[in-house]
């Protein structure tokens, strides 16, 4: 075991060997194994009292243990030793867990991550909540208890979050069926119809919102107590009169696919707001564990569906850090380059339906206009366009095709006055502002506190992108800035957009200029297949290829975690290997699901016509919330 991290060795130093210890992992990530009944106390410590503290809660998901093949080393931790040159701790490790619960931690101050891991043990553990120490801890603990039947002690509204609250059993648990063939085919009688809907009812303490009856007293039934008590738990505004409750969606066009909002209103203000999500939910964590490593690319594309290849890279940086796989510099350019094509669509189509959004119905024709461009060349080099599922592990899927520079050099050319279009179109506009500036404001310390990323983040003025911050794919070679703005509000996070979009375009030139020559894909066969001219050579290297791809890779056990500054903000993928050809746990961290839990904390206090520009302005897609 290398020497210990830094803040593993201070938190070794107050809690003792036996109850931090140290797990080596692929991706360098400084990881430790902490006891159910201490991991509350250190996490406080580590937001708190630790120099530099981790004030954001990155992520938190859990993992199965039960039907591992083959443990990884160091599941079960080894104890840290007391200073570099003494001997290890000699007690023995523990027992394999059932599920092991990961949070994964962030310090913007000191620029690292941390990743604490507790073992759990029976079938349906428990464990403490953490929603007292970060706000953003709710949902991820929702989902936990939702996809593994994980029980959050002292957790205020514990109900099921991506699933509908009559499924049965937890669908990341290692006995739930992967596929539909597993499972009896679904119906909906008229009587589960009628059951299935009486579940989707709104009832407020079910939420976690207030105690007492909702519903007002009939007239002339209230005496002033009564009032003074609804008032006083929330039933009843200030005057004495009922608030309304509004569902908004899951149907509506503002919402941008299927988004249940549950509205709290006094008149036309926004008390509260209760997103339901889950309705986009498709299980992309369990497909990844009946696919290869290779066939899951193509699920990829579809969870951020206007980002394309940028879903690819987070995943193939993950596997890439198990197995090992250096990416050949021509590759990793012609990644950069698509990747930042890809985060110009994305934009183009945030910036085109978020003026649509607040009433100005022509910015999407002129957006789109643009974004053809972007996909005409997308297909000259994939053959896709929205969805080309085109990079692979140890590099891309082929070489650039003839005439590819011809077509970036004349899209760089044209596009700049476009973006100054755009600006004098909408965002010089005096409505538009009047419906941005001072709209769904959310200050730095809040964004920290709630997991926000991104340009969102940047939009209340920390300078923080992966591609500066923690470079990969070789973003330490390009020369571009990182837009921020102050505020915090549905206008500071269009201007960074704007710009943005400015700052892609000086990388993608910087991609035509420098493209350098070389191979598009490793030439390391144990991680990728050999290519097919090759395969006529040798009966050997035939086998390997047809192993390679009918039954896929073996990855080495181990787990990595891989970040990218995705267009809606940081998107990663936590991957875990057991050997097998298949991964064994795959967590999707999305941008959005963190974005909208915070809908609420932006929304409050507005006017109902402001919640449109709220959900606008944070560019998310439900099938990124949802997965």
């Amino acid at each position: 075991m290398p020497p210990a991290e830094p803040i593993l060795r201070e938190l070794q130093a107050r809690w003792g060997a036996r109850t931090i210890r140290q797990q080596r992992t692929a991706d360098g990530v400084p990881t430790a194994w902490v006891p159910r009944d201490s991991i509350l106390e250190v996490l406080a410590a580590l937001r708190d009292e630790v120099d530099a503290p981790y004030r954001t809660l990155y992520d938190l998901t859990a993992v199965d243990e039960r039907a591992r093949a083959e443990t990884a080393e160091g599941a079960a931790g080894t104890a840290l030793p007391p200073d570099e040159d003494g001997p290890s701790d000699p007690s023995p490790p523990d027992a394999p867990p059932d599920f092991s619960l990961v949070y994964q931690l962030l310090s913007y101050d000191r620029g690292e991550d941390l990743r604490l891991k507790v073992p759990l043990q029976g079938e349906y553990p428990s464990i403490q909540s953490v929603t007292g120490l970060w706000p953003a801890a709710d949902w991820y603990e929702r989902e936990v208890f939702d996809m593994f039947g994980i029980d959050f002690e002292g957790h205020h509204c514990l109900r099921r979050i991506l699933m509908p609250p009559d499924w049965e059993g937890h669908p990341l648990r290692k006995e739930h069926p992967a596929r539909a063939t597993e499972m009896q085919p679904y119906r909906l009688p008229e009587e589960k119809f009628s059951a299935h809907e009486e579940a989707m009812r709104f009832r407020p303490r079910e939420w976690g919102l207030a105690e007492g009856d909702w519903a007002a007293p009939a007239s002339g039934d209230a005496d002033e107590n009564e009032i003074k008590a609804a008032i006083g738990s929330g039933d009843r505004a200030i005057d004495g009169t009922d608030y309304l409750f509004l569902n908004l969606g899951p149907n509506h066009p503002g919402t941008h696919g299927l988004l249940r909002l549950i509205l709290k209103l006094d008149g036309e203000e926004i008390i509260d707001v209760i997103p339901d999500i889950g309705f986009h939910h498709r299980g992309a964590e369990k497909m990844a564990e009946r696919q290869t490593y290779h066939t899951f690319i193509p699920y990829t594309d579809r969870v951020d569906y206007l980002a394309g290849v940028q879903n690819n890279l987070a995943y193939l940086l993950a596997v890439e850090k198990l197995t090992g796989t250096v990416v050949p510099e021509r590759a990793q350019v012609i990644r950069v380059m698509m990747c930042e094509l890809f985060r110009l669509a994305s934009h183009l189509v945030w910036f085109g339906t978020y003026g649509h959004d607040v009433g100005a119905m022509t910015p999407v024709f002129y957006t789109f206009n643009q974004r053809e461009r972007i996909f005409d060349i997308v297909e000259a080099v994939t053959g896709g366009r929205m969805h080309p599922a085109w990079f692979r592990i140890g590099g891309v899927a082929m070489d650039l095709p003839n005439g590819w520079k011809e077509m970036v050099d004349d899209f760089t050319r044209q596009f700049p006055p476009s973006v100054k279009e755009y600006e004098d179109l909408l965002v010089g506009n005096a409505i538009f502002r009047s419906r941005t500036e001072g709209i769904g404001r959310m200050s730095l310390e809040d964004a920290i506190s709630w997991g926000i990323t991104g340009p969102n983040l940047r939009a209340c003025g920390l300078e923080w992108d992966f591609r500066k911050k923690r470079p990969y794919s070789g973003y330490e070679n390009y020369e571009f800035d990182v837009p921020t703005a102050e505020g915090g509000d549905c206008y500071s996070r269009c201007l960074v957009r704007m710009e943005e979009m400015r700052q892609s375009l000086r990388i993608i030139e910087q991609c035509a200029k420098n493209m350098p020559d070389g191979p598009y894909i490793s030439e390391d066969h144990a991680a990728v297949p050999p290519n097919k001219p090759e395969t006529m050579a040798n009966i050997e290297t035939l086998i390997h290829h047809f192993l390679g791809v009918s039954w896929g890779l073996a990855v080495p056990a181990g787990e990595a975690h891989a970040r990218i500054e995705a267009p809606k903000g940081n998107n990663s993928y936590y991957v875990v290997a057991d050997g097998s050809t298949m991964p064994y746990r795959v967590r999707i961290r999305t941008p959005s699901f963190a974005h909208m839990q915070a809908v609420p904390l932006m929304s409050r206090h507005h006017l109902l016509a402001d919640l449109l520009s709220v959900l606008g302005s944070l560019d998310y897609v439900l099938a990124d919330v949802d997965r």
